[in-house]
């Protein structure tokens, strides 16, 4: 490893590859992409490399040099071709296939038509366009997968972080404005005439595929899933485990072919349609009606988390117990409420709160809690409180008000090290060629395999 440190380590480049939109692809009189590298049977195309420069100067980074992209990727594409043979790393192939084809249907179900979609991420045809979202899928699988089971033992001691931060805090970054949050947020609770409602309606649509309608045709008529909806409702390749218990509960207490009684999730309800079902695999079709709230049942849950939070002013509850035994948000409930900034720590940068939550922080101080508010999580409507916990003004990096921030980035630095070792391990026993467009790139590693001389 050079002695410059990098502060975007290779699990921050996982993220850049697989975040990119994916829309290099061939364009009138465009030559056919070509070849970047080879490695095993992986290959990097020279779009791929164009990709990720794009998509970091729109990031705004200030060095673009091409042969450290092509590196990172020849990098990852061989975590990649290793994981594919490591007997401990579960081979989703099938699913992600599926997955792919689910993420088509999703943002087929934001256009007018199919046409449009393709014309807008610059794909030729369907099938082109859920290749290049399943080789994404699959890259990211399959190297996250490699990277975890390399680095799983990765640990720095409170000394190792201490050495970290003197060795490279003249280039540790400056910390912006930054805020800890935490929240309780509930979804509005359905009146049982709402619910009622919901489960009468897929009754009646039950009845009607008994009376001779098809399934597929109502679930493309009826389901509010857009993931789903598009394809008759069906969901192929479901490996136990993979959907919410009540879905999978009831899915697999049907016969082939059986249609379920309306059943509950925390998305709302639906009637379930087993297809096939083979070992830990299974079929399904589904319709749902998603558990949107009225008005009236959004006002209702507002005065609930009021009268919470008058419970908390007045002394009688902590924010963090009420978040335990209110809250409907499970990432955040066991630990106080506390909202967790991009990178893993209770720090938040200003700047990056959405705009709904920053207005209703106006004005409040640490300590102050907002009034109940209205907001949307994973396309579900919900309401929530939020308790500005603390406000750090930006300053430099130092151990005393940064230790946990400078400990993960001296972690990642050690996971990089085990990364790199575990590449250089297998560069002699691995097919490597790269194309000769990139001769004169200075690699750190020896992906050229050129002699050392002595």
């Amino acid at each position: 490893m050079t002695n410059k440190l990098k502060i975007t380590f290779l699990l921050g480049i996982f993220m850049m590859i697989f975040s990119s939109n994916m829309n290099a692809q061939l364009k009138p009189g465009e030559l056919v992409d070509g070849i970047a590298a080879v490695i095993g049977d992986e290959i990097v195309l020279e779009s791929d490399v164009n990709e990720q420069m794009n998509y970091a100067k729109q990031q705004g980074a200030s060095e673009t040099d091409k042969c450290d992209f092509l590196e990172n990727l020849i990098s990852n594409k061989l975590l990649v071709y290793e994981a594919k043979k490591d007997t401990l790393i579960e081979n989703r192939s099938a699913a992600i296939k599926e997955q792919a084809n689910a993420k088509y249907r999703q943002l087929l179900s934001q256009f007018p038509d199919e046409k449009t979609m393709l014309a807008a991420y610059k794909f030729r045809n369907g099938y082109e366009m859920k290749n290049a979202i399943e080789k994404i899928d699959v890259d990211q699988y399959y190297g996250q997968a490699k990277y975890q089971r390399i680095t799983e033992k990765a640990d720095v001691t409170p000394n190792e972080v201490t050495d970290f931060y003197n060795l490279y805090k003249m280039q540790l970054p400056e910390v912006k404005d930054e805020i800890s949050l935490a929240q309780i947020m509930m979804y509005p609770k359905l009146t049982e005439a709402h619910k009622q409602d919901l489960i009468n309606r897929l009754k009646k649509i039950k009845a009607d595929i008994a009376g001779g309608e098809t399934f597929e045709s109502q679930a493309r008529i009826y389901s509010e899933d857009e993931g789903s909806a598009a394809n008759g409702g069906l969901y192929k390749n479901i490996f136990k485990g993979q959907m919410v218990k009540p879905f999978e509960a009831a899915a697999l207490n049907l016969q082939e072919n059986e249609i379920s009684d309306p059943v509950e999730s925390e998305f709302g309800y639906h009637i379930i349609q087993l297809i096939k079902k083979s070992g830990k695999v299974y079929d399904a079709r589904h319709i749902l009606l998603k558990a949107t709230p009225t008005e009236d049942e959004i006002k209702t849950a507002k005065a609930k988390l009021d009268s919470i939070k008058g419970l908390i002013i007045a002394g009688k509850i902590t924010f963090k117990d009420a978040a335990y035994k209110f809250s409907d948000d499970k990432k955040t409930k066991f630990n106080a409420g506390i909202i967790s900034g991009a990178d893993g720590s209770d720090k938040i940068e200003r700047e990056s709160i959405p705009g709904t939550i920053t207005y209703e922080l106006a004005g409040l101080n640490k300590g102050d809690i907002t009034a109940p508010f209205e907001d949307e999580d994973n396309k579900r409507k919900v309401v929530k409180i939020i308790k500005q916990e603390d406000v750090i003004p930006a300053h430099q990096i130092t151990l005393e008000t940064d230790f946990n921030r400078i400990k993960q980035m001296a972690l990642n630095k050690k996971r990089n090290e085990m990364i790199e070792k575990f590449v250089n391990s297998k560069l002699p026993t691995t097919f490597i060629s790269i194309d000769g467009r990139y001769d004169n790139c200075k690699f750190k590693a020896n992906w050229k395999k050129e002699s050392i001389k002595k």
